[in-house]
């Protein structure tokens, strides 16, 4: 039994496979970096992107040097990870676009904020300035964004009588308004 795995061994001798080596790939890399960042730029739009993706195409086969069985395919490997490499960093890319929040509305000054603030907080002060029935016409009228016929309705009242709150309650409110402003 010995004398068969022993002779097993002496008829089939170990392949040692070498693959690419780093002298050969060093040697790709002068000869093809700049086809290979062409085919990159066919594929991306910007240079940095394509620099990027062909140096780690390059990284990368020379971390799987040892799988390359034939010296001869190192170039295709390394099409292959420049169009896989490329493909990837457009699908980020999209998938970025996709995730990007809506940008947000502008948004009033700190200062125009509290002035907003100061005119709601007159405008609060006018309403209750006012008589009963005008500032209720009014705020249906203009909070609620009711038709005069609908204001009549809600309150039982006639719709000259509407008009006649609601004209009257702006005016008002006007007076009220450019004196808090004074």
């Amino acid at each position: 039994m010995a004398e068969s795995a022993e002779s097993a061994e002496k008829a089939a001798p170990a392949e040692v496979v070498a693959g690419t080596t780093v002298d050969h790939l060093t040697a790709t890399y002068q000869a093809h970096y700049r086809s290979l960042l062409g085919l990159a730029a066919l594929l991306l739009d910007d240079t940095a992107s394509c620099e990027d993706v062909v140096q780690e195409a390059f990284i990368r086969v020379h971390s799987a040097r040892n799988r390359v069985r034939d010296r001869e395919k190192t170039l295709a490997y390394l099409r292959q990870t420049v169009v896989n490499l490329s493909r990837s960093a457009l699908r980020r890319r999209i998938l970025g676009l996709k995730l990007l929040s809506k940008p947000m509305p502008d948004m009033a000054s700190a200062e125009e904020g509290a002035y907003d603030q100061l005119e709601r907080d007159d405008l609060i002060k006018a309403m209750r300035g006012l008589q009963r029935r005008q500032r209720e016409v009014l705020v249906l009228r203009y909070f609620a964004d009711m038709t005069e016929s609908q204001v009549a309705e809600t309150l039982g009242i006639s719709l000259g009588s509407v008009k006649a709150y609601g004209s009257r309650g702006i005016a008002a409110l006007r007076v009220a308004m450019e004196a808090a402003q004074s």
